[in-house]
């Protein structure tokens, strides 16, 4: 679980006293049922002001080449500790396949050259860490919307999860396979992308190779890596914590709004 308070949790920690303040945001969360839901309730509040106040379509702030970072952390996992995705390395992702099922209309799998051949786009963005450091990185890649326009949607679709190929230490469901969500909202924003290059070159491993989100008005922790499968769903009821995260069901919040 997360060491660290995002901004939202310090402010509702100010309100719990001086005693609350010296918990982390599990420790609340493991101590006390109805701090929980206070920090939830923040959390749709935060969600439903920050859409209301700049709008849907609000654009993460963009940058010009000469801000980008000299340097730029690797956030996440570093490499995903699987056989299928050392297969995958060794053979220059060229057997990847990008599976798109769930609530669609039509389920499509596409290679990194059938990802690479539809309409780009190109952002320059800051990269803000829950741990505290941010970075600004040029990233390339298709609108999350154009697939989702290629494969339908059902009218029950909800929410897009994001399926990922590094897994972390084994628990809750028993695989500990790294998973993220959005909602529609999210998903079809202008700057919600899925990248497969980094200033000009295709994605390293530490930095998600073949594919990953940039869901740019979210922290960090929200654009997923080492993307295998889109999955459309009407509910997280039937994923692992029910949360809609690998770190929402260890703590996080699932709205990371900035």
């Amino acid at each position: 679980m997360s060491k660290f308070l995002t901004r939202r949790r310090f402010l509702i920690g100010s309100t719990l006293g001086a005693s609350a303040l010296t918990l982390s945001g599990c420790d609340l969360f493991d101590q006390n049922d109805k701090v929980a839901g206070v920090i939830r309730s923040a959390e749709t509040l935060t969600m439903t002001a920050q859409r209301l106040l700049q709008g849907r379509d609000a654009l993460a702030r963009e940058f010009t080449e000469a801000d980008i970072s000299p340097s730029f952390r690797v956030n996440g996992t570093s490499a995903p500790d699987s056989e299928e995705y050392a297969e995958l390395l060794e053979a220059k992702f060229a057997s990847w396949r990008l599976k798109v099922d769930g609530l669609v209309e039509r389920p499509r799998e596409f290679s990194l050259a059938d990802l690479k051949a539809l309409p780009a786009r190109t952002q320059i963005t800051r990269h803000d860490c829950v741990e505290g450091w941010s970075a600004i990185g040029k990233w390339t890649g298709v609108p999350l919307a154009s697939l989702l326009r290629l494969t339908g949607l059902k009218p029950t679709a909800r929410f897009v999860v994001l399926h990922c190929a590094d897994e972390l230490e084994k628990t809750l469901d028993g695989s500990g396979r790294y998973y993220e969500s959005i909602d529609l909202i999210d998903a079809v924003h202008p700057q919600t992308i899925l990248a497969y290059q980094m200033n000009g070159q295709d994605l390293t491993v530490g930095h998600g190779a073949p594919l990953r989100l940039r869901v740019e008005r979210q922290l960090g922790y929200k654009s997923a890596k080492y993307l295998m499968r889109i999955e459309l769903v009407d509910s997280f009821a039937g994923l692992w914590g029910g949360n809609g995260g690998y770190w929402e069901d260890r703590g996080y919040e699932w709205y990371a709004g900035i």
